[in-house]
């Protein structure tokens, strides 16, 4: 016969076996069930339509033409204009979205070219510098260029007649200051950005003068 005490022994023994199968049942069932969820997900994940990294199919809307093209889905749209559309007014310098030489207006908006994927600007329309000109008529801001003589070099001058052009759209009539700010994100390392704000401001109808003083070498004498 089994005393008191060995029977004490056995049920808890008993009880701590059963404590751990349970734990274990529990523990592989919840395992279990994170398995089958994260299946599902990836099956979900398959079941979608891979884009890539082969060349696919867009259509852009540049300059008020529907353009189709094939690039592979890393393509910036800097890229698919210059190299695809071959649109050539946009310029690639800096590449990382902060010289604003790639300068486009995407649904009237001044945007980096080289910070937006091709496939994404689909569905937008995008106004480079080409599309700017009328029937061989310069729009005001590229006439206010010329005439007030804001181009060095010219490598910058489309990214900053685009972001002036979207500035006097939304603003007819602006002052020194805003044109100052709608250009910020446009840099010209020629220096001439003195120049650059009076086209802007004579495209939008103020009068500006000159503020360059020549100095004559007589006049230190």
């Amino acid at each position: 016969m089994m005393d008191s005490k060995s029977s004490g022994n056995d049920l808890l023994s008993l009880t701590r076996r059963n404590f751990l199968k349970t734990l274990g049942t529990t523990a592989v069932g919840t395992a279990a069930t994170q398995v089958e969820s994260v299946a599902a997900e990836l099956q979900k994940l398959n079941a979608e339509t891979i884009v890539g990294p082969a060349p696919i199919p867009i259509v852009l809307q540049v300059n008020g033409q529907a353009i189709s093209i094939e690039v592979e889905p890393r393509v910036t749209l800097l890229d698919a204009l210059r190299n695809h559309v071959h649109l050539t007014g946009a310029k690639e310098v800096c590449d990382r979205g902060t010289c604003g030489a790639c300068t486009v207006l995407l649904d009237g908006q001044p945007i980096y070219a080289c910070m937006m994927l091709a496939l994404e600007a689909q569905g937008h329309a995008i106004t480079t510098v080409e599309g700017l000109a009328h029937e061989g008529q310069l729009n005001p801001v590229q006439q206010a260029f010329v005439e007030c003589d804001a181009m060095m070099c010219g490598y910058c001058t489309p990214g900053f007649l685009l972001s002036i052009t979207a500035l006097l759209k939304r603003r007819p009539h602006p002052d020194a200051d805003e044109v100052k700010h709608a250009c910020a994100g446009n840099l010209c390392r020629c220096g001439t950005h003195p120049r650059i704000i009076q086209a802007a401001l004579k495209a939008s109808g103020v009068s500006v003068t000159s503020q360059t003083e020549v100095i004559r070498y007589a006049d230190l004498a």
